[in-house]
């Protein structure tokens, strides 16, 4: 009876924390954050630090949970800088360099807006204890870049590294089946070889060379330095002699010390007082924008994450956003909203299922026939990331975004090693031929491996088809730089994949144009989860994240890229599963 009593008061006691949990939640979500007025002579600090996404979910709890500042957005962080240009009240930006993780597009996109709100009139200064080279891509646009005395500037090119899984699969016994289209598909190489293939590795090196071109070009022009001299940096390892080589070759203005910095900032924004008063970027992001023609609308759909067939679970391994056939309901619905005079597609994933790729194409077919449809790309917009902007009236990308990867694949493990090592066997009824088609115990036979890599091409042949429609141009054509090659931006112009260079702000312009609208509002909308369910699954996965990374340590990404493989269904339009863009 103590034991009944004692579990009856905790449960009573778990119902009522969740009771009060969802009371909260709910309060929390219908509470609108107050607008932001800067005060006089403020001075708007940025802190690159952390990891820079398209867009973050707002979450109105977050305070409860500690966070007083919000995750980096990087459509957050372009309209605050916007806003942050326009008030009369900030002075300046101060950039704090950390350890930021980005792809090159954003960083693209950012400097872009730190540029042009130079054009104000108002002031940019850096400051840094250590520069990580994407941090120096985007603070080189300051007029005043300045470096801890102790600390180092990290500039030493581009690097990527594959990890191949072949013999550590044939040690455990496991072989996988692997049926592709396209020479550079090199998703399904570390699964085959040992090593990049030629073409691999010749697409590698051409994408990060255009990629470091756009980084070199871009840190020459915003600080006068030779192109020559940024790669002699890099190759002589300068990024470890005294920092004041950095100062010689104009790659730093001064070594000052964080205080010594800060002092001087205050002094540009003709602030009193003892300490340099700032507002960060939860604050400025929040400054109301004008009032704008609100039954003209431009709407912004986000599609960010890896194209899957099903949402995601809440796993052990990652709370990544996915694209779902949700983002194709969406855009149903933009078809029918009148407000909404044009849509501006935001892609930024590396592909995934090629059927809901198909799926989400049909959709942006039907919606460009009512209104038109332009497709931004971000980071990478690659293999079905690029399958369904293909169909847009107009594609925009960065010069450094990845995109192409025009091929498509499918893996089938064959576990019949592993099951000779541990002893295991199996037997089988069947009624028809093909019934037991994708028995993992037993090597394919050769009639249902001609007809899965008959069905792999005939889903190449759908793919290069909706690319030839979309980009008016035959088969033909769209196969000659298709087979699974990677382009950036810059040489995807060049062979008509995309149409124009340039970031979200450029999208909206060229959508406007195509609408014939002058006055407008951007709505934005964001093709996921209902808000409790992002916020719960949100807060469990962090909790769990957090204690797999603490135990795996370094080999965490390594076991995030399997539970990719292993997730994966049916045939995939996709990059390497351990893609990263920088």
């Amino acid at each position: 009876m103590m034991f009944a009593s004692a579990l009856g008061v905790c449960v009573a006691g778990f119902l009522l924390f969740c009771f009060f949990l969802f009371v909260l939640i709910g309060a929390a979500a219908t509470m609108e954050t107050p607008a932001y007025t800067p005060k006089p002579h403020t001075v708007y600090k940025i802190a690159l630090q952390g990891t820079l996404n398209d867009r973050v979910d707002e979450n109105p709890l977050a305070e409860l949970w500690g966070e007083t500042e919000k995750p980096l957005s990087l459509k957050n962080l372009l309209y605050s800088i916007e806003q942050a240009k326009e008030n009369k009240n900030i002075k300046g930006i101060y950039l704090e360099a950390g350890s930021l993780s980005a792809g090159a597009a954003s960083l693209q996109a950012l400097r872009r807006a730190l540029n042009d709100f130079k054009k104000s009139g108002k002031f940019v200064v850096a400051y840094g204890d250590n520069y990580t080279q994407g941090a120096y891509y985007v603070c080189s646009t300051a007029d005043f870049v300045y470096l801890n005395p102790q600390g180092v500037l990290a500039i030493q090119g581009l690097a990527s590294q594959t990890l191949f899984f072949t013999g550590l699969l044939d040690k455990i016994g496991v072989k996988m089946e692997i049926f592709k289209v396209g020479t550079y598909k090199g998703a399904v190489e570390p699964f085959m070889l040992e090593k990049l293939s030629e073409a691999n590795r010749k697409q590698i090196a051409s994408y990060l060379e255009s990629i470091w071109g756009s980084i070199t070009e871009g840190i020459s022009e915003s600080r006068d330095i030779p192109v020559t001299a940024i790669n002699e940096f890099a190759d002589k390892g300068m990024a470890f002699q005294s920092p004041v080589k950095a100062i010689e070759m104009g790659f730093i203005d001064e070594l000052k010390y964080k205080p010594q910095v800060e002092e001087f900032v205050k002094t540009l924004a003709g602030q009193s007082g003892d300490k340099l008063k700032t507002a960060g970027y939860s604050k400025v992001s929040n400054i109301a924008s004008k009032a704008k023609n609100k039954k003209n609308r431009i709407a912004i759909l986000y599609a960010e994450g890896e194209i899957v067939q099903a949402a995601p679970e809440p796993s052990l391994f990652g709370n990544e956003t996915a694209i779902t056939e949700k983002i194709a309901l969406e855009l149903e619905n933009l078809k029918y909203d009148d407000q909404v005079k044009a849509v501006v597609f935001r892609v930024n994933s590396p592909g995934g299922s090629a059927y809901t790729s198909e799926q989400i194409w049909r959709q942006v077919i039907e919606l460009k026939k009512i209104k038109p449809v332009v497709v931004s790309m971000g980071d990478v917009a690659a293999s079905g990331g690029y399958y369904i902007a293909c169909g847009a009236d107009k594609i925009v990308a960065e010069p450094t975004t990845l995109t192409g990867s025009i091929g498509i694949f499918g893996m089938f493990p064959n576990v019949t090693g592993l099951f000779d090592k541990v002893k295991l066997t199996t037997d089988m009824v069947k009624t028809n031929t093909y019934a037991d088609l994708g028995d993992m115990s037993r090597p394919m036979t050769e009639g249902e491996k001609a007809l899965i890599q008959a069905y792999v091409e005939r889903g190449y042949d759908t793919f290069i088809t909706r690319c030839a429609d979309g980009r008016h141009k035959t088969k033909e054509e769209i196969d000659a730089i298709g087979q699974g090659r990677v382009w950036t931006g810059e040489q995807a112009l060049a062979i008509g994949l995309v149409d124009e260079l340039g970031g979200i702000e450029k999208a909206v312009e060229t959508a406007a144009g195509l609408a014939g609208i002058s006055n407008y509002s951007l709505t934005t909308v964001a093709g996921s989860k209902d808000f409790f369910t992002t916020l719960l699954e949100k807060q469990l996965d962090e909790a769990k994240i957090r204690t797999v990374k603490s135990f795996l340590g370094a080999e965490y990404d390594n076991y995030v890229t399997l539970k990719k493989v292993q997730s994966a269904r049916g045939i995939q339009a996709r990059l390497p599963f351990d893609f990263k863009p920088l």
